[in-house]
């Protein structure tokens, strides 16, 4: 008989791998333009449709997420990161920055918050969960939606990625 996962387990470690496999996708599409000669900058304003936020609001959105996502489980008011970024070495920082914050964490402050109430507060509505709810309904479905949004993005541009590079290590 296996043991029930735990909340840390079910988030922390997902948030890392994401924001981990997130800045290796960014690295080879910043190689990628080098090697053909092109500003690496033009990628940051890439969308796969007009109404669609940039590489750089996907790369912005996706450690909102994850950082966010485990401050709300932990019951704590999450670092405020300023959407200021204009550069691949910026969004580096910004990743590194978030998981610095996730890897603070313990399970002692993840675990038992399934029936925490968890806010959502946005411009237009409030959202209330319980702390499983948020995780498997909200922050893990959000923190992938944008992820993988910004490796499509890459992938439309033409830099040369696979499966393996959106999962990294397994």
């Amino acid at each position: 008989m296996t043991a029930p996962v735990s909340m840390y387990s079910a988030s922390i470690p997902a948030f890392l791998r994401a924001l981990r496999s997130l800045r290796h996708v960014l690295e080879r599409g910043e190689a990628h333009a080098v090697e053909r000669g092109f500003d690496p900058a033009v990628l940051l304003q890439a969308r796969l449709a007009p109404d669609m936020r940039p590489l750089l609001s996907q790369v912005q959105m996706s450690t909102d997420s994850a950082k966010n996502g485990a401050a709300r489980l932990a019951g704590v008011e999450a670092p405020v990161f300023v959407d200021d970024e204009t550069d691949f070495a910026g969004l580096y920082a910004r990743i590194d920055r978030a998981i610095a914050y996730l890897e603070q964490f313990t399970p002692a402050q993840i675990d038992g918050s399934e029936g925490r109430p968890v806010l959502l507060k946005t411009p237009r509505n409030e959202y209330h969960f319980d702390g499983l709810g948020y995780l498997t309904g909200f922050a893990l479905p959000n923190l992938y939606f944008h992820v993988t949004t910004a490796y499509a993005l890459l992938r439309h541009n033409g830099v040369p990625l696979g499966k393996k590079d959106y999962l990294g290590a397994i």
